[in-house]
């Protein structure tokens, strides 16, 4: 069992490796996609805002969504993260845990993911590497 995990994430790929250490070779456990954060605004909305009649009754105005639809998809794509890592928490699968995402997914994940999980993260990393090779990735990584 390798106790270390490196999440190497942005918004709509993550990537989650094994290690026993920096200098050990890393070994991709799995790859979690969500193609949503991919579409454009339009193709994640299904038609315009809904109309409202103002209270005083003197007109109608469009009606806003509270959430953007490309951040929505963003927030469900951490949550499914932090589904995926929780579950295998609880099975052993990990101790320690490096983070690895780009500014925005970075500063999602750490307010989805659950103090559980949280404990375990070592070090957090500010960069997008999701499309970079295992090797340029392991350089990356703290030496401890």
């Amino acid at each position: 069992m390798s106790t270390n995990w490196i999440i190497v994430a942005d918004g709509s790929r993550c990537r989650i490796f094994s290690g026993t250490s920096a200098s050990a070779v890393l070994n991709e456990i799995t790859t979690l996609v969500h193609p949503g954060t991919r579409l454009h605004e339009q193709e994640l909305t299904s038609d315009l805002p809904g109309r409202a009649f103002d209270h005083s009754g003197e007109g109608r105005h469009a009606m806003e969504t509270t959430v953007e639809p490309k951040k929505h998809e963003i927030e469900s794509f951490a949550r499914q993260i932090n589904d995926y890592l929780e579950k295998e928490r609880t099975n052993n699968k990990f101790k320690h845990l490096v983070i690895i995402a780009a500014p925005a997914m970075l500063g999602q994940l750490r307010g989805t993911f659950n103090p559980e999980i949280m404990k375990c993260v070592g070090a957090e990393i500010n960069k997008d590497l999701t499309q970079h090779t295992v090797e340029d990735i392991q350089k990356h990584l703290p030496a401890h």
